[in-house]
């Protein structure tokens, strides 16, 4: 049998495309000899004292409570159940258009079982040093000129190769989603290797 290897991805709940990024990722396990686990960073950390329009500030200030909530979780519960408390979050905000705040919260924490006190760890700073650790571990390797999603795994030598994306949409299913894996690792793990890009001509598609 092949040996499965581990393979770790950075999330904000709020982002669209990480979402769609997490859900091929669960194609892949279905598919390819990989284990996903699932990590916290924040577009409110990466963001701070950046200038932005007004709107993107709004949601930034907002940003901050949904991975709040989810290190707490991680923290008291492992990370598990942090991935079952994305799923429900994500679910809510990219499917049912909930918007960020204490009553998705609350409700993404029933869906998954939680104890609903830990919704107040949104508007406290108690887990926020976990959280910029969690955050520079999954953006270090690439830098602070991307954002989420954030993806680590093997390299072809053994070593760790860590890249920001795919940004697709929507998500491939089935061997479609190993194979672009498998092109996904291969141009990741080329020496050199920086940068394959083209112009988006669509929103994010969930389905």
């Amino acid at each position: 049998m092949t040996e499965r290897v581990a393979v770790d991805m950075w999330f904000d709940p709020l982002c669209p495309w990480a979402w769609i990024t997490s859900r091929w990722l669960l194609e892949v396990e279905q598919v390819r000899d990989v284990d996903i686990s699932y990590h916290v960073m924040s577009l409110s950390v990466l963001n701070e004292g950046r200038e932005l329009p007004e709107q993107y500030q709004e949601m930034m200030k907002l940003g901050w409570g949904p991975v709040r909530v989810c290190i707490a979780v991680e923290q008291a519960h492992g990370g598990a159940t942090l991935a079952k408390l994305y799923t429900a979050m994500g679910t809510r905000i990219h499917l049912g258009k909930e918007p960020l705040g204490r009553e998705m919260i609350t409700a993404a924490l029933a869906d998954v079982g939680l104890d609903p006190s830990f919704a107040d760890a949104a508007d406290s700073t108690e887990y926020d040093e976990a959280l910029r650790a969690s955050h520079e571990a999954g953006m270090r390797p690439v830098g602070t000129d991307v954002g989420t999603p954030v993806v680590h795994a093997p390299g072809p030598d053994g070593g760790k190769i860590a890249f920001f994306g795919p940004v697709i949409t929507p998500s491939p299913k089935g061997e479609a989603a190993g194979r672009l894996w498998d092109g996904v690792l291969l141009v990741a793990g080329t020496p050199g290797f920086y940068e394959l890009k083209r112009s988006r001509e669509l929103g994010p598609i969930f389905d």
